[in-house]
């Protein structure tokens, strides 16, 4: 199964699923590509030590939305994906390639959905939501993108326990480590092994 997968930082889910890939926890599943919402992120870094080839659509490089969206379908449909991984993607995909691909599309989100999700909560944020809401649990959950967002379908969650002391930043890193960077690579070999 041909994934590609779509960035905008330092790529940390993407090495997450690189390593999986390596280690033969991926199933039937191969990255194929990544493409990067700006140049210089390190995430295309880590593409080119693995081999994997990218490129860059970056949205201030259009004079409009309907421009860069048709860059972005034409950039994905060259790589042939028969999954689209949103591995810390912080552009919000346009209903066209929402349409093209339903059902072919996944999402990280740093959260238990239906919690700290939607628009704007990307980053730091949910974790800070977490903390300022006193919640005891976090997590990490994966999702079908749909034309809302963190609406889709949820595929998989696992929580992760907030801890007295906990800054948005330890916060976000132990969530990382404990669900997105194990829940990722499960739910990709999952749908390859569906496929």
């Amino acid at each position: 199964m041909r994934v590609t997968v779509l960035v905008s930082g330092g790529g940390s889910n993407l090495q997450a699923l690189l390593d999986a890939q390596a280690e033969g926890r991926l199933g039937r599943a191969k990255i194929t590509a990544v493409i990067a919402s700006k140049p210089g992120v390190f995430a295309l870094e880590r593409a080119k030590k693995h081999g994997v080839p990218s490129k860059v659509v970056c949205r201030a490089d259009y004079p409009d939305a309907e421009s860069w969206e048709t860059a972005l379908m034409a950039a994905i449909a060259s790589t042939e994906p028969e999954l689209i991984v949103l591995a810390g993607y912080l552009s919000i995909l346009g209903s066209r390639v929402v349409e093209k691909y339903a059902g072919k599309i996944i999402n990280i989100h740093p959260a238990l959905i239906p919690s700290f999700c939607g628009k704007g909560m990307y980053g730091l944020r949910p974790h800070a939501a977490a903390l300022e809401r006193g919640v005891k649990l976090t997590g990490a959950t994966v999702h079908y993108v749909n034309e809302v967002p963190d609406g889709g379908e949820i595929l998989a969650q696992r929580a992760v326990p907030v801890l007295e002391g906990d800054t948005p930043e330890s916060l976000q890193r132990r969530v990382m480590e404990q669900a997105e960077w194990l829940l990722l690579p499960q739910v990709v070999a999952e749908l390859s092994n569906k496929q």
